[in-house]
């Protein structure tokens, strides 16, 4: 995951718009989103080759994603997979506060991470590129391969937009969030950030849709969760060159939530 937006309590109908591309090299196997066999309670798609995800929700309301922190050559090839961070507290049941301070201790074991968590009553931010953890209070936050809010410009610009999305919903709400997300535009050499990759990666990576031969988005993905606990989740990928795919949505009741109430 490589852009994420996130709206707390801020629409008078959900209580949660998460809207994320995931950027990845093609050849990394993947699966689409969906109910996973061996959790049934879990929703997201799957890592193939370490079996983590990117982005998940349970039909209780515990929800996660991980971007990568962007530095250059510091990547250790030995590292466990960041994707494992997300899956194992979907798999889990603690608490997310309980779950970031557990993992603090073990951070350093991991390439550079942010790794959002939550359960419907809290939502805590944590990255082993920063000290301590945050609990996210009600509001619109952005995240791409920095810390959390770091005004990169694809992060100001989506954030931006949406802010501007917040007085719609259902359909219109949707494939505003989409075409966010599909967003191609790159910003000026003067504004890109120096993450020691040089600076043709810096400008590829600088919009929030990538699209080349090798790496680029594959998946989009909106995520509504609503008042009354119906969840949305659509998910479109792409192959090389931002080629589009397939689609699978997904629309269901969260455990203990009453549709109307």
């Amino acid at each position: 995951m490589c852009l994420a937006l996130l709206a707390l309590h801020t629409h008078p109908r959900y209580r949660l718009i998460l809207a994320a591309n995931r950027d990845e090299f093609y050849d990394r196997p993947t699966a689409p989103a969906a109910f996973w066999s061996d959790h049934p309670q879990i929703l997201a798609g799957r890592d193939l080759a370490e079996g983590g995800t990117w982005l998940g929700i349970t039909r209780t309301g515990r929800f996660a994603l991980v971007t990568n922190y962007r530095e250059g050559g510091a990547r250790r090839e030995a590292a466990p997979s960041r994707g494992r961070l997300v899956s194992d507290f979907l798999i889990g049941a603690e608490a997310p506060e309980r779950y970031a301070t557990r993992l603090a201790a073990r951070a350093h074991e991991y390439n550079g991470y942010n790794l959002i968590v939550g359960d419907g009553a809290t939502v805590v931010y944590q990255s082993n590129r920063a000290e301590g953890m945050r609990r996210l209070m009600d509001g619109v936050y952005g995240l791409s391969n920095h810390l959390l809010d770091t005004p990169w410009p694809k992060v100001r610009r989506s954030k931006e937009t949406l802010f501007g999305l917040l007085e719609q919903e259902g359909s219109a709400l949707l494939e505003g969030l989409f075409q966010m997300l599909a967003d191609h535009s790159r910003p000026g050499d003067g504004e890109l950030p120096e993450t020691g990759i040089g600076l043709e990666w810096e400008r590829l990576l600088s919009a929030a849709f990538i699209a080349s031969d090798t790496y680029g988005t594959r998946s989009s993905t909106v995520l509504l969760v609503a008042q009354d606990g119906t969840v949305q989740f659509v998910e479109r990928s792409f192959g090389r060159n931002g080629t589009p795919g397939s689609q699978v949505s997904y629309v269901f009741t969260l455990s203990g939530s009453t549709p109307g109430s």
